[in-house]
């Protein structure tokens, strides 16, 4: 762990939040943002998650009572890897909102396959309220509107710099500076030039240089306007850096 935190400090890397995705593993990211100044934690359950406990909006909201722990997420839903009946997912959904607004923490939002309910649940359960983050974003330019008409960040991941990923450049090119967001999704989705391979947070000064070509930018100037907006997001951060 040490040698990837000094790689990402070599890469520009500031400041990390490490996402939960299971009530299970979240003590040891609680830990991993108690030893480190400059890593932050969230607390959630991801939405194709099945084994494990199932969160209640207390045991969220008690958990997040750490100055470390400065969002509610992962949370969404996943119409992709979950089929059938989904009521439950969108439930464990609606429950992570009233957490994020009882505790007064934005929201990490995932979303595939998925995007009418999501957006649906969002606005039914008042969810820019409390704002946050559509997180690893792949969906449609009428997705981000709808997400930043709700008080919603963007945020992109090495997906943007796939080939095959035309789309969501054209996406990435729209969204206002005040909104943009970068993000690994480690260990998955490494960017080219690293793609297959195990991502780190090194890797995400390269989406960084993508969005920088695409809106006719410097790398400076990526990293200045990530910085500044994920600490207006996470204000909890900004205290704590």
């Amino acid at each position: 762990m040490e040698d990837i935190l000094q790689r990402a400090r070599d890469n520009g890397v500031g400041h990390m939040l490490c996402v939960s995705v299971t009530l299970e593993t979240f003590p040891e990211i609680r830990m991993l943002a108690h030893d480190h100044a400059n890593v932050f934690a969230s607390v959630g359950v991801h939405p194709n998650e099945r084994e494990g406990r199932e969160p209640s909006v207390e045991d969220l909201t008690t958990l997040a009572n750490d100055a470390r722990v400065v969002a509610i997420g992962e949370t969404g839903l996943d119409y992709y890897r979950s089929q059938g009946d989904m009521v439950w997912q969108q439930e464990r959904f609606r429950r992570h909102i009233r957490a994020a607004k009882e505790s007064g923490k934005p929201l990490i939002i995932h979303t595939r396959e998925a995007a009418a309910d999501t957006l649906r649940i969002m606005r039914e359960e008042e969810a820019g309220d409390i704002g946050g983050v559509m997180h690893c974003f792949t969906e449609s330019w009428e997705v981000a509107r709808a997400a930043l008409d709700l008080n919603f960040h963007i945020s992109f991941s090495g997906i943007v710099t796939f080939l095959n990923a035309d789309a969501l450049r054209e996406v990435a090119k729209q969204v206002p500076p005040d909104r943009l967001l970068i993000e690994t999704d480690a260990p998955y989705l490494a960017p080219a030039p690293f793609r297959g391979k195990t991502n780190e947070p090194a890797f995400v000064k390269h989406v960084a240089e993508c969005l920088a070509m695409l809106r006719a930018t410097t790398l400076e100037g990526i990293a200045e306007h990530t910085t500044r907006n994920f600490f207006t997001l996470f204000k909890q951060a900004e205290s704590l850096a």
